[in-house]
C-alpha cells in the first residue's frame, strides 16, 4: 500500500509546521515526517525575500513565547533575521532531522477500513500515516494578475514572492503591476536604482506609521541583560493587537486613518496625492504600514499610473487611457496571494470518498479553523477563520489544541476523530454573524483578499475576534465535538 508508514504527517516546513513539529516532539513523538516543497525552510520567509522584505508586527510578539529572543535588531525583524530565527528553531529543537524537502504534496486519501490516510507526493513518494497536520496557511499560492499578454513581454518580468536575485535593476525602466503589501516594502529600496519606475496602482491603499529604527547597541545590551524587559514589551505590543485587529473600536480607526493621511501630505504633487488617498475604511483591505513608502513619489524618476492596465505588449505596458504605453525592461508584479484557498490548492478525500472541494463548496469551513466533518485525523494550521494580530501566537494556540486532540487520541485508545457536522456547522454560522458585525470588513473593497470568490461570498481569512477570544475558544471544554472510533 504504501512506501513509509508514520504516526504523523506535517505540510509545510514553516512557522506552523516547526511549531507543531517542536509540540510533537515534546509529547514524546517522534514517528513523523514533515513534507515541504522548498529546498529550505521557513515557509513565507523561505520564499519571499524581495528588497525590503519586514515583518508588520513587532518581533518581541511575532516570536514563540516557547522560544523568546532578546536580541532583535529592529523593532519589526527583516525577512533573513527571521528566517535565522526559524532555522535557529530548526536547530535547537532537533527539527531537520523529520524534514523531507523538494517534497510537494499532490494529495490525500482518508482509507476508511483501517482510519489511515495515504499520502502521495508529487515526485511519487506514498505515505501511509495516521494523522496529517496541514501547515501550508493562506500564502501558498500567488497570483498572477488577469491581464492579457503577460506571457508576450520580451523583457524580464516576475512576481514579487518569487524575486529574480540574478537580476540588476540599476538604469533599468522597471514597470511594477499591483501595490500591496509587498510592493509598499520593495519599492522605496529599488526606486534610487530604476531610470525609470512605473508604478500600476489599481486601488490606493492605506499605508499607516511604522516606526522602525534599528536598536541601538545600548538598547540591544539592556534586552539581553533584562529578558523580563522584553516579555513586558511583548505584552505592550500584545494589548494593542488584541484590540485593534478586531476593527471595532471606531475612535482608534479614525485615528490610524488621521495618522495615514499626515504621512501622505509629504507627497508633493497635489495630483499624485490625490491619487494615493484611499476611498474606503481602514481595515477594509489589508492594512499597510510604512514610513518609507510614500515619499519615493516626490523623485523625478518614479511614475505613479492608475488607469486600467488593457494588456502587456512585447516592450511593455498599454492603458485604456491616458498616455497608451510605457515600454519596460523588466516587470514586478505585485499581485499577491490566493488568500482563501488553503487546503483546496491538493486533491483531499475523505470519509466515504468526500471531496474536501464539495464539502468547501459554500467556500472554506472548519471548526476552531482547524478540523473539517467528514476528513478524520486531519488538522489545520492557519486554517480558514484563524488570521489574527499576530499569527505565531494564534499558530502556538492552534498547535497546543492539535497536540491535546492527538493525546486524548492516544489516552482513549482511538482510531480516528472527526468533528461533528452540526457542531462545524453551528460554529461556522457564530463566525460569519460576528464577521457581519464588523462594518469595515462589509465595504466592497475587503471582498477580493477576504471572501471567497464565486456566489457564497463567504468571508473565509480572518478571526472577527480578540486574541483572548481565541484563546478562550481553543481551550474551552467541548463536550461531544467529536465522533470517534475505538483502534481495533
Amino acid at each position: 500500500m504504501s512506501d513509509t508508514r508514520r504516526k504523523a504527517v506535517i505540510i509545510g516546513a514553516g512557522s506552523a509546521g516547526l511549531c507543531m513539529a517542536v509540540q510533537m516532539k515534546k509529547a514524546g513523538i517522534e514517528d513523523f515526517v514533515i513534507l515541504e516543497k522548498g529546498s529550505g525552510i521557513g515557509g513565507t520567509w523561505f520564499w519571499n525575500k524581495y528588497p525590503g522584505a519586514e515583518c508588520d508586527v513587532q518581533s518581541h510578539l511575532y516570536s514563540f513565547s516557547f522560544e523568546q529572543k532578546n536580541d532583535w535588531t529592529q523593532p519589526f525583524a527583516g525577512q533573513e533575521e527571521i528566517l535565522t530565527y526559524l532555522n535557529d528553531i530548526a536547530d535547537k529543537y532537533d527539527i531537520r532531522s523529520h524534514i523531507q524537502h523538494d517534497t510537494e504534496v499532490e494529495s490525500l486519501v482518508w482509507r476508511d477500513e483501517d482510519a489511515r490516510w495515504t499520502v502521495t507526493t508529487k515526485t511519487g513518494d506514498v505515505i501511509d500515516s495516521h494523522i496529517v497536520v496541514s501547515a501550508i496557511g493562506m500564502f501558498n499560492r500567488f497570483v498572477w494578475p488577469d491581464i492579457p499578454g503577460i506571457q508576450d513581454f520580451q523583457g524580464t518580468y516576475w512576481h514579487s514572492s518569487r524575486w529574480n536575485q540574478d537580476y540588476d535593476l540599476r538604469d533599468k525602466t522597471v514597470g511594477v503591476i499591483g501595490i500591496a503589501a509587498s510592493a509598499i516594502q520593495f519599492l522605496p529600496k529599488i526606486a534610487p536604482l530604476a531610470r525609470e519606475l512605473y508604478v500600476y496602482q489599481r486601488t490606493a491603499n492605506w499605508v499607516v506609521p511604522k516606526e522602525n529604527t534599528p536598536y541601538t547597541e545600548e538598547q540591544l545590551n539592556y534586552f539581553r541583560e533584562n529578558p523580563v524587559a522584553v516579555k513586558h514589551s511583548r505584552d505592550e505590543i500584545y494589548d494593542v493587537w488584541n484590540s485593534l485587529c478586531t476593527f471595532t473600536d471606531k475612535k482608534v480607526l479614525s485615528e490610524i486613518e488621521k495618522t495615514g493621511l499626515e504621512r501622505l501630505s509629504v507627497v508633493e504633487d497635489e495630483e499624485v496625492r490625490r491619487k494615493l488617498t484611499p476611498g474606503h475604511p481602514f481595515g477594509c483591505r489589508r492594512p499597510l504600514f510604512s514610513d518609507v513608502y510614500y515619499p519615493i513619489y516626490n523623485r523625478d524618476n518614479v511614475e505613479l499610473l492608475t488607469d486600467k492596465i488593457q494588456k502587456i505588449t512585447a516592450t511593455g505596458v498599454e492603458t485604456v487611457e491616458g498616455d497608451e504605453s510605457r515600454n519596460c525592461d523588466v516587470i514586478i508584479y505585485s499581485t499577491g496571494f490566493e488568500t482563501t484557498t488553503y487546503l483546496n490548492s491538493l486533491e483531499v478525500k475523505g470519509r466515504k470518498g468526500m471531496d474536501l472541494n464539495e464539502a468547501w463548496t459554500d467556500g472554506p469551513q472548519a471548526y476552531l479553523g482547524m478540523t473539517t466533518s467528514g476528513f478524520p485525523n486531519l488538522f489545520m494550521l492557519y486554517g480558514p477563520n484563524t488570521n489574527q494580530g499576530s499569527i505565531l501566537f494564534m499558530l502556538e494556540r492552534q498547535c497546543d489544541y492539535v497536540s491535546r486532540q492527538i493525546e486524548r487520541m492516544k489516552d482513549d485508545d482511538l482510531a480516528w476523530i472527526d468533528v461533528r457536522k452540526d457542531v462545524m456547522d453551528n460554529y461556522n454560522d457564530r463566525i460569519q454573524d460576528q464577521i457581519q458585525n464588523i462594518d469595515v470588513w462589509q465595504a466592497e473593497c475587503g471582498h477580493d483578499y477576504y471572501y471567497r470568490r464565486g456566489p457564497s461570498r463567504r468571508f473565509v481569512t480572518n478571526w472577527p475576534g480578540s486574541m483572548d477570544a481565541f484563546t478562550e475558544q481553543t481551550t474551552a471544554e467541548e463536550p461531544e465535538v467529536f465522533e470517534t472510533g475505538k483502534a481495533e
